[in-house]
């Protein structure tokens, strides 16, 4: 399976009100594992300027973006690296809005149907939330949550972000998923895990303790008695 998470940055919260993107980054997975392929752009929004308070957020300012590309420039691109992939996105709803809107404005694009509509959407705010109810989800407190290194988040970035979002959901979809178990329809399990008949079954090899790990054990016990009075093991032997 392809999967790619992504994120953006962008001038502003609303692209009703014309706010534009200003990075995109995004990593891909395949069955579950970084491949390293990942797109990045800094995007010019084109005379849009960048709101006080996105600036704080992700510190991309007006002069830095001023010999960017535009969208346009880069939208082929993005959609043929994405083109077949799942997507993952948190808080999808916003940086869907945002393609949809910047997609809308390419040449020819009037009238045509949403660019995200191509595509299989997993929200892993949506997945958070219902994994932890009535708990903080940001990205920020999932990190905390799985034990995912956060430390290089000073501002937010579209491909940081994404490389941390990563880890972040195959944290949250990890384990063992199949035990081998797997029963059909009439509860009986598949053909190719059925047990071998007794004659057939290979002999079990049984390792045994040498005598040098026997005196090794026995020593580790004495050590265990003469710390705190007693040795359970001993005990249970007896």
């Amino acid at each position: 399976m392809r999967q790619i998470v992504l994120d953006t940055e962008t001038t502003g919260l609303e692209p009703e009100r014309g706010h534009r993107i200003i990075e995109l980054g995004a990593v891909e997975l395949v069955d579950r594992r970084l491949t390293g392929r990942n797109f990045h752009k800094y995007i010019n929004p084109e005379g849009k300027e960048v709101d006080a308070g996105a600036l704080q957020v992700h510190g991309i300012s007006n002069e830095f973006l001023a010999d960017k590309p535009s969208f346009r420039d880069v939208a082929q691109e993005f959609s043929d690296y994405a083109a077949g992939a799942e997507l993952i996105i948190h808080n999808a709803p916003f940086d869907l809005g945002f393609l949809d809107y910047e997609y809308s404005l390419l040449p020819g694009a009037h009238g045509a149907e949403r660019w995200s509509a191509a595509y299989t959407i997993i929200d892993t705010l949506l997945m958070a939330r219902d994994l932890h109810p009535g708990q903080r989800n940001s990205l920020d407190a999932l990190c905390k949550r799985y034990e995912v290194d956060n430390t290089s988040r000073t501002l937010h970035g579209a491909l940081l972000d994404s490389e941390i979002l990563a880890e972040v959901y195959l944290a949250m979809t990890g384990g063992q998923t199949d035990l081998g178990l797997t029963l059909d329809a009439n509860g009986a399990a598949d053909a190719e895990d059925e047990a071998l008949p007794l004659g057939e079954r290979p002999t079990l090899v049984v390792l045994r303790a040498t005598q040098d790990e026997l005196a090794a054990h026995e020593q580790r016990l004495d050590a265990i008695e003469k710390k705190s009075g007693v040795c359970l093991w001993r005990q249970l032997e007896t």
